[in-house]
């Protein structure tokens, strides 16, 4: 399938555009911008009432009528719940933090993760390199018509879901394929490289030889992963980034289903569609994997270990679930258990991965959340 997006005429259309724009004007609305959130206060009674915040040196309290909700997202909500006093005890009291609501806030932390060394081949012409998108054509196609390769989401021309031997339920896949018609040497070795971490001697072994080729990218991405992370706070200075521990890669199943990926994709590349474009697996070893058989298992493992990353989908950190769960967070109505007048809206709340990109989930999410909101008070559409 085509790649679809939240785009308007070839341009990313976030939701604060298709939201918050067409209703800033509203007496009942209040954006505040450049406002950094220290906690949500909590009275006696277990009631969310305020929000503590700073902006421009100064810090200020936001009181709420009827109820806070909280959609910092799935690294925001829970670092805001834990300096609030809602999270796992034994965490909050390391830090002297008084403990409100003995809850499993961060963890359950859940990611699609993408392996990124599998490069291709084609014919002249066919790949996004930087003298073809550079250039006046191209920016005015972008500007005048929202069409041409400045408008490509992210890159991404192409998906396709796919099962593995390890996928166990016929409508769930357990990889989906992004296409990229370009690589980290589209650019001219500017900046990709750096973007995906790259160290300056790999990229110089291993994609410098492709500055002038026309290459394309699969880049496989793991939809259900086992391998489960957690969040927790640095200290009790809400100033500091909380750590972040993903444990990618630590369920062997994960590791397993990408080789199986990767093997698909090598035998996929060999089918009549791709081979009318020129289609030949580019067989230089990557750097780190030298000393296995090119395309085997134990390189395809290696490769998987060396080159993937994130794919920015994590949710699953204020997970949400019945009351005799005791990994959950947020009820089925988003409100926070235990704690009066506050929910969860982000996709911190999602129990289990979606099986495909968030970002359309996560609007759905505060699509419902405004439903259950206006029907506990009585609002009707």
């Amino acid at each position: 399938m085509i790649a679809q997006g939240t785009t308007r005429r070839g341009r990313r259309c976030s939701t604060a555009k298709a939201f918050l724009r067409p209703v800033r004007l509203r007496k009942n609305l209040h954006i505040s911008l450049f406002t950094f959130v220290h906690k949500v206060l909590i009275d006696r009674n277990d009631k969310a009432f305020a929000i503590k915040y700073e902006k421009h040196g100064r810090i200020g309290h936001a009181f709420a009528k009827k109820e806070i909700i909280l959609s910092a997202g799935t690294i925001g909500s829970p670092t805001i719940l834990m300096h609030s006093g809602i999270g796992p005890k034994e965490h909050l009291e390391e830090f002297g933090i008084p403990v409100i609501r003995d809850l499993p806030v961060g963890r359950n932390l859940q990611d699609h993760i993408g392996v990124f060394g599998l490069n291709f081949l084609a014919k002249k012409g066919l790949a996004f390199k930087q003298d073809r998108y550079e250039k006046l054509s191209s920016i005015l196609k972008y500007y005048l018509k929202g069409e041409g390769p400045l408008t490509s989401i992210g890159g991404v021309e192409a998906l396709a879901f796919m099962h593995t031997k390890y996928s166990n339920d016929s409508n769930l896949p357990d990889v989906e394929f992004h296409f990229i018609p370009g690589s980290p040497a589209a650019d001219g070795g500017r900046h990709l490289w750096r973007a995906q971490g790259l160290p300056f001697e790999v990229y110089e072994e291993f994609y410098e030889p492709l500055l002038d080729k026309d290459v394309w990218t699969c880049l496989p991405m793991l939809l259900r992963p086992k391998s489960v992370g957690v969040i927790k706070l640095r200290s009790s200075n809400v100033y500091e980034y909380p750590l972040i521990y993903p444990n990618y890669l630590t369920h062997p199943l994960d590791t397993a289903t990408l080789v199986e990926a990767l093997k698909m994709m090598i035998l996929m590349s060999e089918t009549k569609a791709f081979r009318e474009v020129g289609t030949r697996v580019y067989a230089r070893p990557f750097p780190g994997c030298e000393n296995h058989d090119l395309f085997s298992d134990k390189y395809f493992e290696c490769l998987v270990r060396h080159t993937t990353q994130t794919i920015y989908h994590p949710v699953g950190t204020a997970k949400m679930g019945p009351s005799w769960d005791p990994e959950a967070v947020v009820d089925p109505e988003l409100r926070v258990y235990g704690i009066k007048s506050l929910r969860v809206a982000d996709c911190s709340i999602m129990p289990t991965i979606v099986s495909g990109n968030t970002n359309a989930p996560t609007i759905m999410i505060g699509e419902r959340a405004s439903d259950l909101i206006k029907a506990k008070w009585g609002y009707v559409a």
